[in-house]
């Protein structure tokens, strides 16, 4: 660990002189470039200067307990020992937290696509309900909500449904809900009150720019059509929906919610460029040998990571153990009482990471 450090300190001083010399001022690109990467650093190294400096007032200290006469003095000196051997630990974790990676997708917008699994209407209904309680979750976040495509089932269920959430940090909060949901409920539909057991697959996708990925206009095949609705909802007299292929890959998408076929196409494009963000990280992940299997996760769509057992009003999420006894505010959109033990239980894996290549 302080060999990364001792290499952090170094850049960063590197990137200071640079700073300073006047010729780069006349490159405003590489300056903003710089300044940026000397913003990045600059937390880990003041914390490590106050770990070094924390340090000295311990070498310091003892010597002082080891030498010192004067029976006040020596007091004294052991009573600033004892102070900085007990910040040493709190400064060592702070250090180590600040080495962590940061997640660069953590700032992003997301896009989330559930599709229902096993169960039947019930397993739609249950997709209904997720994207019912990430609604409210965005809302109590102050974050917007823009649904892209949805197929229901015309009794409140859906089959299928793709919607983005825009916020500073969405993914970030929302990045470790990659996985199949299992539901324990007794159906509406069940007169025998007979406990069913659903599944419905959540998939968590970054937003990725332009810039990011490019999509080549040849590689895809646009199509509109109108959209449609049960009971005569959402249903347009013009062919506003657009259904895009993207041809090297096949994935397809389609976008409905807009009257505007225009907006539709741009929603359309947004989410395939997520898409193809997201296999490209796959392909990045795949080809890294040293790559740990993460007890968290952040992208498995086929691992079970969670069930919601409603005759007992119970959450566990499998991949930490953690059995909450509040469904109900869980459902109503209360998922911080969730992703804050997800998100803590990341963190503990990367320093332990962190203290096995240190």
């Amino acid at each position: 660990m302080f060999e990364k450090l001792k290499e952090t300190v170094l850049k960063y001083e590197e990137i200071t002189e640079r700073l300073n010399n006047p010729g780069t001022a006349d490159d405003s690109k590489l300056y903003m470039e710089l300044l940026k990467e000397q913003g990045k650093l600059s937390p880990v190294v003041e914390s490590y200067r106050s770990y070094e400096e924390n340090e000295k007032a311990i070498s310091d200290a003892e010597e002082m307990v080891k030498t010192e006469e004067d029976p006040e003095l020596k007091a004294l000196a052991k009573e600033e020992l004892n102070d900085a051997l007990k910040r040493r630990p709190e400064l060592e974790k702070e250090l180590k937290l600040l080495l962590i990676p940061k997640d660069a997708d953590d700032d992003r917008n997301v896009i989330i696509e559930i599709r229902a699994g096993a169960g039947g209407e019930e397993a739609a209904l249950f997709a209904s309900s997720l994207y019912r309680m990430y609604v409210k979750y965005a809302e109590k976040n102050g974050f917007s909500v823009e649904t892209t495509d949805v197929e229901d089932t015309g009794i409140g269920g859906f089959k299928f449904v793709s919607f983005m959430i825009n916020g500073k940090g969405a993914y970030s909060k929302l990045k470790y809900e990659s996985g199949v949901h299992r539901v324990q409920r007794v159906p509406e539909t069940e007169s025998g009150g007979r406990i069913h057991t659903s599944t419905a697959t959540v998939a968590i996708m970054p937003e990725a720019t332009e810039i990011e990925v490019s999509i080549d206009p040849n590689d895809c095949r646009i199509d509109v059509f109108r959209a449609s609705g049960n009971g005569g909802q959402c249903v347009n007299t013009t062919d506003s929906a657009v259904r895009l292929t993207h041809i090297p890959t096949g994935i397809v998408i389609s976008c409905q919610d807009e009257k505007s076929q225009i907006k539709n196409k741009a929603k359309a494009f947004k989410v395939l460029r997520a898409k193809l963000y997201e296999l490209n990280k796959e392909k990045a992940h795949a080809e890294e040998a040293s790559l740990r299997k993460s007890q968290v996760g952040t992208g498995d769509r086929s691992e079970k990571i969670r069930t919601y057992n409603f005759p007992q009003s119970r959450m566990t999420d499998h991949r930490i153990g953690l059995t909450l006894y509040s469904l109900e505010k869980i459902m109503e959109g209360d998922l911080d009482q969730v992703i804050e033990p997800l998100t803590g239980a990341d963190v503990a894996e990367r320093l332990a990471a962190l203290d096995t290549d240190s």
